[in-house]
């Protein structure tokens, strides 16, 4: 749904295929990133997100009956979101859905229809759906797979997940229950109330309480997610924390843990994201946080190639970067899980240690950080530009997300992140507002050029940082320009910016032909 906002935010019709015939049940991915409110801010989903969603920054791990760890994310008043946000995905598929069809007729969604049969072509791909009223083909230039970890089109291209899987097995259960407690990560490790388990909480709109908790090697996965043996367990631990206002379940499942990603994301017509192109733990909240990150990449990528602004080569580009943020964040999530799931003796012993250490040393703690998602940098992303002459004094690089920096528009406070998500940016710094004519040229539709002074008057090309935060979170001095592609990460940085240098960079998004930008990594993927 986010992939075809996107793409109408991008001016691209698609047909989107759902087997449901709606949204999803239970609470399933629940924690959304600053940078997923990002990108949903681009498609105008943000708004209903943040007002039912609950904000968080922390959260707090125990060790038994001790608390072992109080950590907190980054987070300022000047952020234009909030480090994290719980909602259900339910919700965050409406909101998303929404935002898709509010675009117009560029997006048309199809429930209660099942894909049947992918078939490749030179210029396109041949897909068979069956629904309520028969059979049809559908003749598309791209085809791509959203369709989760069970990816039939994976598996009509016969296609394998590489990677491994993990052992130890979550029940995950949503229970309502209205609590006073503050909006935080939970954890316990072998708690009174559930000894030998480990159980995760987080609160969620409507008075709803996500708990997973570990089951034991032995238990049999059938019997685990029986209400008689799921709701012993959650009022014991619900009594343990001191809860005690009616509750009752809403939805139970079972889950084990995987770290397992296609090796291309991209097979001729056909691309995967999110779950169809990489399985991730949940432990980091990184599942569905690096599916819309997925989609940011994708789309402005897929328009472009679509609209002959560049060749398909392009697209190349999104499996080097993509495929590289999946690889880490597996290895983030597979320590995370060998953490929460230990899946051997000594693993346990070392998980022991470090909790038994906690509680005599805050030092150790830092062991026990869940390390939550955050956004990846594209080290070896062919769209980043080579080191240019004079831009060593720079503090940010390409292939890093654009850092966010409260400024004066205007019309009021203004977040530098609202200003991507649509085409180019060109951000020039100049102490005087001074925007020289060569730059101010650069300007076209799929361009913008944004003057960031210290003084003067703000209007639709001049922000004003009055603090200087944004000149010191890019490192930048009078005469820096910074070039950020349509999903707000960082192209090319330049300390004494030439209007030559900036159109060459941008040469080859204005023409079709892109290959000689891309020629290095064409097939890599």
């Amino acid at each position: 749904m986010t992939l075809a906002a996107l793409l109408a935010h991008h001016g691209i019709a698609s047909l989107v295929i759902e087997a449901d015939d709606g949204y999803c049940a239970g609470s399933r991915a629940i924690c959304m990133s600053r940078r997923s409110q990002e990108i949903l801010a681009w498609v105008g989903a943000d708004k209903p997100l943040i007002e039912k969603g609950l904000a968080w920054t922390g959260g707090r791990s125990y060790f038994r009956d001790r608390e072992v760890l109080h950590f907190e994310m980054p987070s300022e008043p000047s952020q234009r979101f909030a480090p994290m946000v719980n909602i259900q995905q339910f919700y965050a598929e409406e909101f998303a859905h929404k935002a898709a069809v509010a675009q117009g007729d560029l997006v048309d969604v199809r429930w209660s229809s099942k894909v049947t049969a992918v078939r490749t072509q030179a210029d396109g791909t041949e897909v068979d759906i069956e629904s309520a009223d028969g059979r049809h083909t559908v003749q598309a230039d791209w085809l791509v797979a959203c369709d989760g970890g069970r990816s039939t089109v994976r598996e009509q291209l016969g296609l394998q997940l590489e990677g491994m899987q993990y052992e130890g097995r979550y029940v995950i259960v949503d229970v309502v229950q209205k609590t006073r407690r503050a909006v935080e990560r939970l954890a316990w490790f072998d708690p009174p109330s559930n000894p030998g388990s480990t159980i995760l909480m987080h609160r969620q709109p409507d008075d709803v309480w996500r708990i997973d908790y570990q089951i034991g090697d032995d238990e049999d996965a059938l019997e685990a997610v029986k209400a008689e043996n799921v709701l012993p367990r959650v009022q014991s631990h619900l009594s343990m924390m001191g809860e005690d206002e009616p509750w009752q379940p809403l939805w139970i499942s079972i889950y084990n843990a995987k770290c397992l990603t296609l090796p291309s994301y991209r097979h001729g017509r056909v691309l995967f994201a999110g779950d169809a192109a990489h399985l991730v733990p949940i432990f980091g909240v990184r599942g569905l946080n690096s599916g819309l990150d997925d989609a940011a990449n994708l789309a402005w990528k897929l328009a472009w190639v679509q609209q002959g602004r560049a060749a398909d080569s392009l697209l190349d580009s999104y499996c080097v970067e993509r495929v590289q943020a999946t690889r880490e964040n597996l290895v983030y999530g597979a320590k995370s899980t060998e953490f929460m799931a230990p899946p051997n003796d000594g693993f346990k012993l070392l998980r022991e240690a470090a909790l038994r250490l906690s509680t005599e040393d805050a030092v150790i703690s830092a062991l026990l950080n869940p390390r939550q998602s955050t956004p990846v940098e594209y080290v070896s992303s062919p769209l980043n530009l080579s080191t240019l002459p004079g831009d060593a004094g720079c503090t940010v690089r390409a292939g890093m997300p654009a850092p966010e920096a409260l400024l004066l528009s205007g019309s009021g406070p203004a977040h530098l992140t609202s200003c991507f998500g649509n085409g180019f940016v060109v951000l020039y710094f100049s102490r005087d507002a001074v925007l020289p004519a060569e730059l101010a040229a650069l300007e076209t539709p799929g361009v913008k050029v944004i003057c960031i002074a210290i003084q003067g008057q703000p209007d639709a090309h001049m922000l004003i940082d009055q603090t200087g935060q944004a000149r010191t979170r890019y490192g930048a001095m009078d005469g820096s320009a910074f070039l950020v592609r349509p999903d707000g990460y960082l192209m090319g940085c330049w300390m004494a910016a030439r209007a030559g240098d900036i159109a060459s960079a941008l040469k080859p998004f204005q023409m079709e032909n892109l290959r000689s930008l891309l020629a290095a990594t064409k097939g890599a993927a």
